[in-house]
């Protein structure tokens, strides 16, 4: 499977590209409203920031304690369930005089079944699709994601400005209650792919079977840093930075596209570390300050680099037993959503004390030196491996011949 229209020609696919496309517009919708309700509520840029980023660390919590149920429930009946229950309660947020601890508590309970619902999505791609059209399904998935996010932010920033910051809220309910008319209709009716109960316990056992130390931490630190160089395009170009965000998703599509579509399995893993090197390296150039176009075509460059994550979770599915998949798929995207927080957060600390483009090099340098660290970590084992030469019996040879 290495096209587009093979990928469509799979029913269940389509079903599935269109309810998270309709998640994904809808939850930005919501999020540029709930961000702009709370910082009218409170004129804090922390807590506004939070109503609208928050979610992720919720998810984390949910990848310790909830993630089991990942494989462990039928995956049309849940992913129907959790886009009605994202629509309910992102109805509740709208409510006018709801009180911030109150909605602080529902976004919260979003997250943590986010963190589920991203291990059935995915999961169930892997059984939908071959072995070997998952990378060019989830790259497509992603190109989705990003392109939603453009539109939904723009679509929001509309409602709020046209509307109100309550109706935008509204309109992603009603994107929600779509999202799981096209799942319950679109979706064939398909068992649980693990069959024992869903429990903390089920959820610790199975994190311990899934995790790959390696594999993990490079697809969520050096990813989650430049996330985080991302989140200064504000203070670094306040006037423009639309600019610096759009060429970033561009890049991230173009990234996707590349590593779905043309990069062959033989070669996956091997370019992933250099993907990685790409996703950081031109933001080094921000301790120039550079002009904006500049800054933006680095920026797009850049994230081309994104491609990286697609190319690793090939890898992390080939080393997983089926059975785990979901819950495999779910830690990582739990982790990813967390480190991209983690990384905002910090990229925001740092700026406190230094300029935006110095911060943005710092953070550069930082998801530099974590690859750096996993390259060594997997070639110093090889070397181990490699016999010396017995110098008293084999000569040795000049390396310039």
């Amino acid at each position: 499977m290495r096209t587009y229209r093979q990928l469509f020609g799979t029913p269940e696919f389509t079903a599935l590209f269109g309810t998270l496309s309709g998640q994904v517009a809808a939850g930005t919708v919501a999020g540029i409203g709930l961000g702009t309700l709370v910082y009218a509520a409170t004129d804090s840029p922390l807590l506004s920031a939070l109503s609208m980023f928050g979610a992720s660390f919720a998810q984390l919590v949910g990848a310790a304690t909830v993630l089991s149920w990942a494989d462990r429930v039928p995956p049309r009946a849940a992913l129907t369930g959790l886009a009605v229950f994202a629509a309910v309660t992102t109805a509740v947020l709208a409510v006018p005089g709801l009180p911030i601890v109150a909605l602080f508590a529902v976004i919260f309970a979003q997250g943590l079944a986010n963190s589920v619902g991203g291990g059935v999505r995915y999961g169930l791609l892997a059984e939908i699709l071959p072995p070997e059209g998952y990378i060019l399904g989830r790259s497509l998935l992603n190109m989705s994601v990003g392109a939603m996010q453009i539109g939904g932010f723009a679509v929001g920033g509309a409602l709020v400005a046209a509307v109100s910051p309550r109706g935008a809220l509204l309109v992603g309910a009603g994107l929600q209650v779509v999202s799981a008319l096209v799942a319950r209709f679109g979706l064939t009716r398909r068992p649980p792919r693990a069959t024992d109960r869903p429990s903390v316990r089920a959820t610790w056992r199975g994190n311990r079977q899934v995790w790959q130390p390696g594999v993990y931490i490079a697809m969520w630190v050096p990813n989650g840093l430049v996330v985080g160089c991302e989140a200064l395009f504000v203070p670094y170009s306040p006037g423009a930075a639309s600019v610096l965000f759009v060429t970033s998703a561009i890049g991230m599509l173009l990234g996707d596209a590349i590593a779905g579509r043309f990069v062959p399995p033989r070669l996956r893993f091997r370019l992933s570390g250099p993907l990685r090197w790409l996703l950081a390296a031109p933001y080094l150039l921000f301790f120039l300050e550079p002009s904006l176009p500049v800054a933006a075509a680095l920026a797009g460059v850049a994230s081309i680099g994104y491609g990286a994550t697609l190319l690793l979770q090939d890898r992390l599915l080939a080393t997983t037993p089926e059975p785990l998949h979901g819950q495999a798929l779910g830690l990582f995207g739990s982790g990813l959503l967390a480190m991209q927080a983690v990384g905002a957060t910090l990229g925001g600390l740092i700026a406190q004390y230094v300029p935006p483009g110095t911060a943005m090099g710092i953070l550069a340098i930082g998801s530099l030196l974590v690859s750096a660290g996993l390259f060594v970590a997997r070639v110093a084992p090889r070397r181990a491996l490699i016999p010396r030469a017995d110098t008293r019996e084999v000569p040795r040879v000049s390396a310039v011949g």
